[in-house]
C-alpha cells in the first residue's frame, strides 16, 4: 500500500519555459518521493500550457489553469486552499533544488518540530552561470525581518496548518515577504538551513530585478499591510532598500 503524501510542492508557472524542464526535473529527482506538487498556470498565453504538458511524465502532477493572469502570491494562495497536505514547498518554474534538498529539509523539520524552514542557496544567472550565495540565518525575528529579507521563496517548506490564517501578499514582488512578515509576527520560528539546497534565478526581465517595482512593492508591505503611516513606511523602504545595497556590494567585494 502506497505511503500517503505528507508534501504538496507548489509551483506557479508564467512565461518561464526556457528553465522549466530544470524546475520540473529537479523536483522529479528528489531522493524524497513521498510527495505531489499542484502547477498553477498563470500564464494567458496557453502555448506554454501543451509544452509543460509534454514536458511532465508522472502522475503526481495536478494543474490549476487560471482564467486570466493573477499573480504568483493570489495563485500560490489558490494552490494552498486545494493541497491536504501537512507540508507545503514552494518552488517558482526558474529555480531549481538540489537532489537532497526535500529529504534533508524535511528531516530537520521533523527532528526538530519546526513549522517553517528556509535554506541556504544559490544566486545564478539568466545564463545559469553562479553568481553568488545566501546563507540563511539560523533565526530570523520579525523585527530582524522589518529591516531586510534573505528568504529565498524557493527554498521554503512550512507546516500547513500554519497558512490557516495567513496568506500571500497580492503585490507583484514581495508577495512572499508580506507572508514571512505575518508569520514572524505571529510567533512562527523562522528557521534557517546553513547547507546550500537551493539555486534562485536572477532573470533581468523579471519582475523581481525591477528596482521600481520592488520600491513600490516594499512601500506598500509596510503601508498596507504592516499599517505603518505613510512617513515611517517610507523611512523603512529606505532602509530596506540601502540594506540590500549593502549586502549587495559585502558579496560582490568578497564573492565565492
Amino acid at each position: 500500500m502506497p505511503l500517503k503524501k505528507d508534501l504538496t510542492v507548489i509551483m506557479p508557472y508564467y512565461k518561464k519555459i526556457k528553465y522549466f524542464k530544470k524546475a520540473y526535473s529537479s523536483v522529479v529527482n528528489q531522493t524524497y518521493k513521498n510527495f505531489n506538487v499542484i502547477l498553477i498556470y498563470d500564464d494567458e498565453f496557453k502555448e506554454d500550457l501543451k509544452k509543460i504538458k509534454r514536458i511532465i511524465k508522472t502522475k503526481n502532477f495536478k494543474y490549476i489553469v487560471n482564467k486570466e493572469n493573477i499573480g504568483a502570491g493570489p495563485s500560490r494562495n489558490k494552490a494552498i486552499d486545494i493541497a491536504k497536505t501537512k507540508y507545503i514547498a514552494f518552488l517558482d518554474c526558474d529555480d531549481y533544488w538540489e537532489k537532497n534538498k526535500v529529504k534533508y529539509q524535511l528531516t530537520l523539520m521533523k527532528k526538530y518540530k519546526l513549522k517553517f524552514s528556509h535554506t541556504s542557496y544559490t544566486i545564478l544567472n539568466s545564463d545559469s552561470n553562479k553568481k553568488k550565495k545566501i546563507y540563511a540565518k539560523k533565526n530570523t525575528t520579525y523585527n530582524e525581518l522589518l529591516k531586510s529579507c534573505d528568504i529565498g521563496l524557493s527554498t521554503v517548506i512550512l507546516e500547513r496548518s500554519i497558512l490557516k490564517n495567513f496568506k500571500f501578499g497580492n503585490t507583484k514582488t514581495k508577495e512572499d515577504y508580506i507572508l514571512w512578515l505575518k508569520l514572524a509576527k505571529n510567533n512562527i520560528n523562522i528557521f534557517g538551513i546553513k547547507k546550500l539546497l537551493s539555486n534562485w534565478r536572477k532573470d533581468k526581465k523579471s519582475l523581481s530585478s525591477n528596482v521600481f517595482q520592488k520600491l513600490k512593492d516594499a512601500f506598500i508591505v509596510y503601508f498596507r499591510y504592516e499599517k505603518f503611516n505613510f512617513i515611517l513606511s517610507c523611512l523603512f523602504t529606505i532602509r530596506l532598500s540601502l540594506n540590500y545595497l549593502i549586502k549587495h556590494y559585502l558579496q560582490i567585494k568578497n564573492r565565492v
